[in-house]
């Protein structure tokens, strides 16, 4: 897999990949405290830090959330779809709990980056990992897919690629413009998912000259709009975040309140 070659040293295996050693406690591979959510408010305080998951990655969602989803709306050997990887916090999960998965990030650094944390042994999965974008899955076939689980950029809030690729949603700050991508990507989860099964999506708010700008329920509309049927709407609160400590002297300034909570939709396509 991957030229990937293992060695044990007590209880400790060490993976090389391309000259780079990849090291996981075995006994790490999954969370020791974990309860499955059962209400529509979720929080983590502390990040998973299981397996190969890092909190280095600009935006990425907790690992606890795609394991949340997955063990509802998934079983084992299901074949999951994430369009835009990032890290590959969603595929990770995917190999620890035994889904196939497929995914794809319009940034090839980021596929290198999900490629690299996806190199640990684990049971049998079928796991693709390539660049491609969200809006045009050409290469997967009609009602293909079981579960689709994807976090967005929020607009222009974190600028993934700087404008230096084309097609990237991170670059458009025209919030009007954003939501016509996302209606474009929606049909094509739509297209690609199977009849009765499920998609969900993380995504926040900002805010714009002082004003409230509700990203998620403008997302909700385009999903509603392309034929998806709203399964639950989740409150995710937000934790850690580096640039609270400027803004809290700021929104005191300018009396506005901090945005500390993302919108997590869980879709169903409907027979």
């Amino acid at each position: 897999m991957h030229n990937l070659k293992k060695s044990k040293r007590n209880t400790r295996s060490y993976w090389k990949l391309k000259d780079k050693l990849l090291f996981v406690n075995e006994t790490d591979m999954q969370p020791k405290l974990f309860e499955e959510e059962i209400t529509t408010v979720w929080s983590f305080p502390e990040r998973g830090a299981w397996a190969t998951h890092k909190g280095d990655f600009p935006g990425n969602w907790a690992p606890q959330i795609p394991r949340n989803l997955l063990l509802r709306y998934t079983k084992e050997g299901d074949t999951v779809l994430d369009p835009m990887v990032g890290s590959g916090t969603t595929l990770i999960e995917c190999k620890l709990l035994n889904r196939n998965a497929i995914g794809y990030d319009i940034n090839p650094e980021y596929v290198k980056i999900t490629k690299n944390r996806l190199a640990f042994d684990t049971n049998e999965t079928d796991i693709k990992v390539e660049v491609g974008d969200a809006r045009r899955l050409n290469k997967i076939k009609d009602e293909s897919m079981d579960f689709i689980a994807t976090h967005p950029p929020y607009a222009d809030i974190i600028k993934y690629s700087k404008g230096k690729i084309e097609g990237d949603l991170s670059n458009i700050s025209n919030i009007g413009k954003f939501c016509d991508e996302i209606e474009v990507l929606a049909r094509e989860f739509y297209r690609v998912l199977k009849p009765d099964k499920f998609c969900a999506i993380l995504i926040g708010s900002t805010r714009k000259k002082g004003m409230f700008i509700p990203i998620p329920h403008m997302v909700l509309d385009r999903f509603l709009k392309v034929g998806f049927k709203l399964k639950e709407e989740i409150i995710k609160e937000q934790h850690n975040c580096s640039s609270t400590p400027y803004w809290k002297s700021q929104s005191k300034k300018f009396n506005f309140l901090l945005i500390m909570h993302e919108n997590l939709f869980v879709f169903k396509k409907v027979k």
